[in-house]
């Protein structure tokens, strides 16, 4: 069992506050938060892993935007 599904069911099926779960397992107040939140809106797909790639990288563009510039020179 993943840390998230134990954090979840000590808020959700003991009855735990959130303030309480997140000093037990190390973990802050506010994932907890998150994953209790996630539960409710996803149900049981909030137990799987979220990636921790960001979804852009502003960088990507100036890149090809300089390499289209030297190719084109």
């Amino acid at each position: 069992m993943s840390k998230a599904q134990l954090v979840i069911s000590a808020v959700v099926l003991e009855g735990r506050s959130k303030s309480e779960v997140a000093r037990d397992y190390e973990v802050s107040r506010q994932w907890v938060h998150e994953l209790v939140t996630r539960y409710e809106t996803e149900g049981a797909a909030a137990f799987q892993p979220r990636s921790r790639r960001p979804h852009t990288n502003p960088l990507r563009h100036q890149r090809r935007a300089r390499g289209a510039h030297r190719a084109a020179a």
